[in-house]
This record gives structure tokens, C-alpha cells and sequence, in this order.
């Protein structure tokens, strides 16, 4: 299982997505774009989006924070 985070630290869709995978044990990596230019473009790379968060689990993107997609994205 893959789970990649791009976020920023302002974002309160992002604290919550990162507190739901913490909460429920999966381990994923967490960027925060707005220090690291090269993941940011490699977030807009992926999504075609600017907005954060952006979440990769196992190579489905998926943006903002929505726990049902999520879960679904996780069960793949």
C-alpha cells in the first residue's frame, strides 16, 4: 500500500486527512508544498490541480478530503 499526502500546513482538509490515516494506522508520506517546490509540481503534475490536499493511494488521485472516497481508494 501506497499513500502519498501533498499539503500545506494552513489547510485544514489536510490536517484532517493526515489525522484519519494516522487514527487508523496506514503509513503514508506527507509533502508540504508549499516549502518544496519539486513536489508541488509533481502534485500538479498528477492531479492538474493547485488546491490541497492531493492524496495518492496506490496511484489513484484524489483531491481534497472526502473519508467515503478515501475508504474506497484504500479497499483497491
Amino acid at each position: 500500500m501506497s499513500v502519498t499526502v501533498y499539503s500545506t500546513p494552513s489547510c485544514p482538509y489536510c490536517v484532517m486527512a493526515k489525522r484519519y490515516f494516522k487514527e487508523n494506522k496506514i503509513s503514508f508520506t506527507d509533502y508540504d508544498v508549499s516549502r518544496d517546490q519539486t513536489k508541488a509540481d509533481e502534485m500538479i503534475r498528477k492531479s492538474g490541480q493547485m488546491g490541497v490536499p492531493v492524496l495518492d493511494i496506490n496511484g489513484q488521485i484524489l483531491v481534497g478530503f472526502d473519508k467515503g472516497r478515501v475508504e474506497k481508494a484504500l479497499k483497491r
